[in-house]
């Protein structure tokens, strides 16, 4: 099942790499769109429906199969090139559409970024490791699904000072908004055990990105979600404590 698995989601970056949707899929087999997705979703894949879909690409199956080698990947920048997206806010525009998956074309019509511009930008994160710039102005992205920013990093202090507040600035009162805010007394414990489910949270947040990179791109939309959860008192009423009251939590040292 895992195989199976790996060479659906293979064959998903291949029909997004080439520019074709499942409405292009389901022209060629005459099957209904609706069908075309519960194919994916079920991975009940026939071998002569593989060698349809493959042969839409001008692929093989076994050129499928080899793409399922492993590549290198990367899991992190430098702080330097961490410093170098920040340093300028159109480059950290581009590399964060390529990081979702965005094509050249994409990126050109949804912003004011002139074409040579844009191939300038691209050839930054190609030296940087971020992606591979193809032929065609094709985009192959190369960060690995475990990426993460440097902690306490320039992209880090850069969401801190830059976008935190901005993200907040919100009522979360419209469709597709959700504000939640729980307080109460855990041990560590239990601590750890909500901050477990956060991650698993975290990770289907992840997956459903990966399943809907197969839609086109004016059936997505940027969605950000923020977690966080922290032993914590409000400064107000940690103000007021006696001193002989206060508490540290376990591991934590204070500056």
């Amino acid at each position: 099942m895992a195989q199976t698995s790996a060479i659906v989601g293979e064959l998903k970056r291949q029909l997004r790499a080439h520019g074709l949707t499942y409405q292009d899929v389901a022209q060629a087999p005459a099957l209904s769109e609706a069908s075309v997705k519960r194919l994916f979703s079920d991975r009940q894949f026939s071998l002569k429906r593989l060698d349809q879909v493959c042969g839409l690409m001008g692929m093989e199956i076994t050129d499928l199969v080899r793409k399922l080698a492993p590549e290198p990947r990367v899991e992190q920048l430098s702080e330097e090139q961490e410093r170098e997206l920040v340093s300028d806010l159109r480059l950290l525009l581009v590399a964060v559409c390529t990081m979702n998956r965005w094509q050249f074309g994409e990126i050109l019509q949804n912003y004011r970024i002139e074409e040579p511009e844009l191939i300038r930008y691209l050839a930054r994160l190609d030296r940087m490791g971020l992606v591979e710039l193809l032929p065609g102005n094709r985009i192959k992205l190369l960060v690995s699904h475990d990426f993460a920013w440097q902690p306490r990093g320039p992209i880090q202090r850069f969401f801190e000072t830059e976008v935190q507040q901005d993200f907040l600035k919100c009522r979360f009162h419209q469709p597709g908004e959700m504000r939640l805010f729980v307080s109460g007394m855990l041990s560590p414990q239990s601590n750890e055990s909500v901050q477990q489910k956060l991650k698993r949270l975290a990770l289907e947040f992840r997956h459903c990105h990966e399943e809907d990179l197969a839609l086109p791109l004016e059936q997505r939309f940027g969605v950000s979600l923020l977690m966080a959860m922290r032993p914590w008192e409000i400064d107000a009423f940690a103000s007021l404590r006696r001193p002989e009251a206060r508490k540290a939590y376990p591991g934590v040292t204070r500056n």
